[in-house]
This record gives structure tokens, sequence and C-alpha cells, in this order.
């Protein structure tokens, strides 16, 4: 995994996001010192002259309780990264194979075309959100390639939350409102996304918590600068920190599967274990009789790395015992 090029890309990507959430929210009219009102007129609503469809009305109001509760640029801040986060999840499923029922990849080409391959066949794409009419109309009235693929990505979006509710909110969310525009422009932030690393560093799910600890360095730089005490809100930025694979394997093989080796001296899941290290023989341990009596529990759980190893782990311990 070429860490050079994700820790070039993350830090720049943050930046780039919350410049991009930042610019959308002027559009609908929202500054850090004032809000423009908005006017309604039929199914349109005007914010300072520019008509947008009645429905963000609401939408814009979650958006602005959100903003008195939290402050302006948190809210920029926390936005651009629920954007990032959902284009990383996106751009690591589209490079695996049946990830996305369609097949289609949604942020870029298989074949390096400088528009993503879902709009090329946006007329076959099936979501359950998705207006077939609507996308028919956009296809050919030509020139609406960025109306187009705007629809189809929140309609992917949306499609994702049921089964990553946590990651990719209904279309009912504020969120909605601030997803960047001008996504096709050859220095978008999607195009940034696909260009700031190699496919090939994608096949490793690693790959998604490098991003994570790289996006937020200039944040934690700054915060272990401070002189004073941190802002509790700032805490993450410095604790939050990527387990590489080969310390989540040693720390899981000299725990879970030294407890299973102690209580099965003859197991051969020794030989699934590189990272494990004989130790001196223990008496003071604990017994158990079989699988099921073994929980496991990570007390700093962040993207869950360990936990997915050990459930690699537990997999062979149930298959050894039948």
């Amino acid at each position: 995994m070429n860490l050079t090029q994700l820790k070039t890309y993350a830090p720049a990507a943050r930046n780039a996001f919350i410049k991009a959430v930042t610019r959308r929210a002027g559009l609908l009219g929202i500054q850090p010192d004032r809000v423009e009102p908005v006017m309604e007129s039929g199914d349109v609503a005007l914010i300072a002259g520019q008509p947008f469809p009645r429905s963000i009305i609401l939408l814009r109001k979650k958006l602005l309780e959100i903003i008195q509760r939290d402050g302006f640029a948190p809210t920029m801040e926390a936005m651009a990264y629920t954007w990032f986060n959902r284009l990383v999840a996106l751009r690591f499923m589209e490079l695996h194979d049946g990830y996305l029922d369609h097949g289609y990849r949604v942020l870029s080409h298989p074949q390096g075309a400088n528009l993503p391959e879902i709009l090329q066949h946006a007329e076959h794409v099936e979501l359950k959100s998705l207006d077939r009419d609507e996308v028919i109309r956009l296809k050919l009235d030509g020139n609406r390639d960025e109306e187009l693929y705007r629809l189809l990505l929140l309609a992917q979006c949306a499609e994702l939350n049921h089964i990553l509710p946590d990651v990719f909110s209904k279309l009912d969310d504020a969120t909605i409102l601030l997803l960047p525009d001008n996504l096709l422009h050859s220095d978008s932030v999607i195009r940034q996304l696909v260009n700031g690393s190699d496919a090939a560093d994608w096949q490793q799910v690693e790959v998604l918590g490098w991003l994570y600890q790289f996006y937020i360095s200039e944040k934690k730089d700054a915060v272990m600068a401070r002189k004073s005490a941190v802002p509790t809100a700032d805490i993450p930025a410095v604790t939050q920190l990527f387990t590489p694979h080969w310390i989540v394997r040693y720390l899981v093989e000299n725990s879970l599967g030294r407890l299973w080796l102690l209580n099965r001296p003859n197991s051969r899941l020794r030989e699934h274990m590189p990272y494990y290290i004989e130790g001196e023989a223990e008496v003071d341990f604990l017994k158990i009789t079989k699988p099921e009596e073994i929980r496991l529990c990570d007390p700093a759980v962040g993207s869950g790395h360990m936990l997915t190893y050990a459930f690699d782990l537990l997999s062979l311990i149930y298959e050894e015992e039948g």
C-alpha cells in the first residue's frame, strides 16, 4: 500500500471538502454571519434571487438548527467529513466486485474515461429512490450530466442506507443539501479522490483506516501544538489512531489465540498465527470447555479492525471444534 500517496491526498482532501460544503452552504444563502431569507413561490423556493426546489425548505431548516446548535465552522467540518466518509466508502465498494448490486462504478470508470460508469448507463440503473422518468428526461435533454449524476449519486447513497445507516443517510437528511457541486469537473472532490491513490491500494480494507488518520493529521498537529488544555471536542484528533494490521494480528493472536492454545495445547490454530509468541507454561488462566464460552471485547473500538480479525480467528476455532 502506497501510504505516501494517501498521506499526501487525505489532509488536502479535508480542506477541499470543507471548502466545497461551505461554498454549497453559501449557495443556499447560509453564511457564517448571515442567513438569507427564503421566498416561496409555488413549487419554487427563492434564496437571494436563485430558484431551488421547494422541497429543500425543510432540509435547510434542519441544517440551520444544526448550525445554531454546533456553530457554523464545526458544522461545515462535520458535513465535510460526512461526505468524505461516504465517497471513500463508495470508492472501496466500486473497486470490489459484488458490493454494488447494479455492477457499475459510481465515482470512476473501469476504462479510465472522464465520466463515471454509472452515468454512462444511467437508464439501466435500478435504485429504489431513483425516479426513472427523471433519469430518462435528463438523459435525453442533453448537457444535463451534472444534474443527472447528482440524482444518481444521492439515490445510491439512499440505497446503501439499508445496510450502512451510520454512513449513508436517507434522502430526508440535511447533509443532502451540502453534497458539493461540480462533481464532474476535473478538479472536483471526486476526481481528487479517484486520482489521489492507486486502485491497488484499495484492495485492502486497511486503506479506510489510514485515510481517516491522515485526514485528521493537520488537526492533530494543531491540537498537539496547543500550550493550553485540549478542549474535549479536539481530543479525538489526537487519540484516534489507526492500528496497522500486523499489530492487530499480534495483539489478537497473543490474547484470544493464546487463550485457546492454553485450553487446547494440541490445537493447530498455532499454524495460522505468525505473530504468536511462545511463552513459558501457564497454570493460572481462564478455563473454557467450548468456543461458545469465549467473549471478546475491544474497549477502544474505532473502525473495528481488531474485532474483524478476532472474528477470523474465532471462525478457525469454531471450525476446529467441528
